[in-house]
């Protein structure tokens, strides 16, 4: 299953099963995301307080603190990371008792790997449509409800693919995306994809988004990709 565009995560996946814990966490890192694995759910609690994630995937048995006390804890703390539970435990009232104390999504074991990836970029979506749909980059605004991106109140005239590889890239800020990645961007646009049409659209973009005066925003990390500091 290819990645879905923009959608690059960091994750903490919390499973006392070592294979499969060594597994996901080789499968999520191919798909770009950055992992932290944990066996134990008592250090499972003190990584989802201590950091910052996008989702938390919690087995429920766990040695040292059980799936649904971590999720209880956390919530009571006002954490608001999305949660994805993913258990043997399969009965209705067991993933009902899930939700019910604040989980976002309940896989039953064993699961399809794309189908999890399917519901971790779910969350994501979910997580940024419930910010603000605004990110303010120096004097630029863009939209990702309206798809619009805006110098001060003068709306800028980007191509779809343009607008989706700025917003992938403010989605991912700090983070370097490669060619490839920005790329896939492209699959729900009017453009044409190809590594050189990505080099073409960044210089189209810079030369939009700078106005002939302004610092490039979009910077290159040769070898490796672009980024939004």
């Amino acid at each position: 299953m290819e990645q879905e565009p923009g959608l690059t995560m960091k994750l903490l996946v919390i499973e006392d099963s070592q294979r499969l814990l060594r597994s996901l966490g080789t499968g999520l890192r191919k798909m770009g995301h950055v992992i932290d694995l944990v066996a134990d759910g008592q250090e499972g609690f003190d990584y989802a307080r201590f950091n910052e994630y996008d989702v938390i995937v919690l087995d429920l048995l766990l040695p040292g603190m059980d799936g649904l006390t971590i999720l209880q804890k956390l919530r009571a703390m006002g954490n608001t990371t999305h949660v994805l539970i993913l258990s043997a435990k399969d009965r209705v009232e067991d993933r009902v008792r899930g939700l019910e104390l604040g989980a976002d999504d309940y896989l039953v074991k064993p699961f399809s790997f794309d189908e999890l990836c399917a519901r971790l970029n779910t969350l994501q979506r979910r997580r940024h449509s419930a910010k603000n749909p605004e990110i303010t980059l120096g004097s630029l605004t863009l939209n990702t409800a309206s798809k619009q991106v805006k110098r001060k109140d003068r709306l800028m005239e980007l191509t779809p693919g343009e607008y989706a590889i700025l917003e992938s890239l403010a989605l991912n800020r700090g983070q370097v995306l490669s060619k490839e990645k920005l790329q896939d961007q492209l699959h729900n646009s009017d453009a044409e994809s190809g590594v050189n049409v990505i080099e073409v659209m960044i210089c189209n973009l810079r030369k939009k988004l700078s106005n002939g005066s302004e610092e490039n925003i979009i910077r290159t990390r040769r070898g490796y990709g672009y980024l939004i500091e």
